[in-house]
This record gives structure tokens, C-alpha cells and sequence, in this order.
């Protein structure tokens, strides 16, 4: 497995294990981050609460998604009616949570710095708790 595909299940595994620790049912998307039609990496939920969760993680201070990926994952959580949440996980930050709409327009990507997920995102607790 290259790398980064490595590194980005090794994420979603510690994301996983987090909502189970806080009494979440959640499942990884198989296939996530490697097939076409894999629109989000995980799904979370607990009593009238479901979330969509796009995982992503940086060395840099600076995350960059293409827009044709927020669009399938945004589509797809409509259609199953799920809030949708990037996971955003910054080396030696710890995990930020923010909404679509909080990332910025770079013309043929969707970008947003460490510096504006610290000021837009939220923790854990505070976003699902």
C-alpha cells in the first residue's frame, strides 16, 4: 500500500476508535480514498445524530481538496440526509472538525490553513458532543 494511503487509513482508524470511545456507532467506508465511488470515509451516529465524515490529514499547514471531491461527498451525504464534517487532522495538532462551507474557494480546489481550522473548526467534544 503506498504511504499516504497507508497514513490515511492509519487516521481514519484513530478517528474510528475516538467516536467509539464516546459512545458512537460508527463504520469505515470501504474503500475510501482509493474507489471512485467512495464519497465519505466514515459514517457516525448516535440518537438523532448521523454525520458524513471526510478525513483528512497534513504535514503542512495547509489542506487543499479537490472540488469535485467535496461535491460527490456533499451529494451523498443529502441523499442520506448526514451532516457533513471534514476531519481535519494537522501533524501535532490534534483534531479539528469544521463544515464544507468553512473552506475557502482556490479556484479549482477548496483550501483551508491550520490558522482558519483553529479559528472555524472545533474539537471533538465541542463539535459532537
Amino acid at each position: 500500500m503506498p504511504k499516504n494511503k497507508t497514513k490515511g487509513s492509519k487516521v481514519e482508524r484513530e478517528l474510528f476508535q475516538i467516536f467509539i470511545d464516546n459512545n458512537y456507532r460508527v463504520v469505515r467506508v470501504a474503500g475510501s480514498g482509493t474507489m471512485e465511488n467512495a464519497d465519505c470515509d466514515l459514517i457516525a451516529g448516535k440518537k438523532g445524530r448521523k454525520y458524513c465524515i471526510e478525513v483528512k490529514s497534513s504535514k503542512k499547514p495547509m489542506k487543499y481538496i479537490s472540488k469535485k471531491q467535496i461535491e460527490s461527498f456533499i451529494i451523498f451525504s443529502e441523499i442520506f440526509k448526514l451532516t457533513p464534517v471534514i476531519a481535519l487532522r494537522f501533524n501535532r495538532e490534534g483534531w479539528l472538525f469544521v463544515r464544507p462551507q468553512d473552506l475557502r474557494d482556490s479556484g479549482k480546489n477548496w483550501v483551508i490553513t491550520l490558522e482558519e481550522a483553529r479559528k472555524k473548526g472545533k474539537k471533538f467534544a465541542q463539535f459532537f458532543g
